[in-house]
């Protein structure tokens, strides 16, 4: 039996298989053999996903340990210092700093500034963006695309379709009516039209399509007899592991307001305002508090200072944030 495309692989697998490889790796932990024998058979997906998080590590595991190394004594003395006036609460305690460490290593190792998966993923992109970088490109059948910070597509375009696969991040199209079908592809799904302006984007928990005008077919996958939802302008629809939302009423000109250089979010996760400032944040924002990323927020801030987004948002809430080594924003 082939097994199924990765872009059908969830998010969720995706950080089992890095838990499994960490327990592997890690000097304090035991691998228990038979359960992760039984996570491979689970899913024929599985074997792939670890091979996959196992070649990243090779790649990052000596830069990584160097960057660490290197920054050794800045991490401790952050760690004393955050630890220092938590002392006397009892639910505080070396296992708490530990858990922090862990959570900064880990960041440190994949996900924070030094990046190998994403870098080789790039290579299969015809357009990137950086963090904090908008770019406006015309595409050959004479269509517009707006890319957002931090994001990457290809292009295919042929006698039949033009399609383009969402590789990262988010990209609005204006696009124009030729008479051939227009796809974009994003973590398994795809929107489908022949003339509007509309958006994709890949969270990491889901793909959100809005559209700003013309209609979009969207399925949360690609065979031809799944179930679509026909979006009108100012509607959106989420999809996520193969399952399709209801589409929503959405402010369109709010959610595009990215383009002009301005964040707006009306009772939006904090969590998700922050993953979306780090696109803009040449680092990474990293939120150790699930209860505080629950918390809605509505607010609206130019893009182009993430720095002083936060500070802002810390002045409403009331969290802790620190900076590491100039690249890591922590908040608590």
């Amino acid at each position: 039996m082939t097994p199924p495309p990765t872009s059908a692989v969830s998010t969720a697998q995706e950080q089992e298989a890095w838990r499994w490889l960490l327990q592997r790796h890690a000097p304090d932990q035991t691998l228990d053999e038979p359960a992760f024998q039984r996570w491979l058979a689970a899913d024929p997906r599985h074997p792939q996903l670890y091979a996959k998080a196992e070649a990243v590590w090779m790649l990052s595991a000596e830069p990584a340990a160097r960057l660490a190394e290197e920054e050794s004594a800045a991490l401790t003395e952050y760690l004393a210092r955050l630890d220092a006036p938590r002392r006397t609460q009892r639910r505080r305690g070396p296992a708490w700093s530990l858990a922090l460490a862990a959570c900064l290593l880990l960041a440190l190792w994949t996900g924070g500034w030094w990046q190998p998966a994403r870098w080789l993923g790039d290579l299969r992109a015809d357009h990137v963006s950086a963090p904090g970088q908008i770019r406006e490109l015309t595409l050959a059948d004479g269509s517009r695309l707006v890319l957002d910070g931090d994001s990457a597509l290809a292009v295919h375009f042929d006698g039949r379709q033009r399609r383009i696969e969402l590789l990262r991040g988010a990209a609005s199209f204006k696009v124009l009516r030729n008479g051939l079908p227009f796809v974009v592809r994003a973590e398994g799904g795809e929107a489908r039209v022949l003339g509007t302006e509309f958006e994709v984007r890949r969270l990491p928990r889901e793909t959100r399509v809005t559209v700003a005008s013309g209609q979009v077919a969207v399925r949360a996958g690609e065979a031809a007899d799944l179930p679509q939802a026909v979006l009108h302008a100012g509607q959106r629809v989420a999809f996520a592991d193969g399952r399709l939302a209801a589409p929503e009423a959405v402010d369109s000109s709010a959610a595009l307001a990215w383009r002009q250089g301005w964040l707006a979010f009306y009772q939006a996760p904090l969590g998700e305002v922050l993953e979306r400032l780090g696109d803009y944040y040449p680092g990474r924002i990293l939120l150790l508090d699930a209860e505080l990323a629950a918390r809605r927020v509505t607010v609206s801030f130019p893009s182009a200072d993430p720095r002083a987004a936060l500070n802002a948002l810390q002045a409403v809430l009331g969290f802790r944030q620190r900076e590491l080594f100039g690249r890591l924003i922590v908040i608590h």
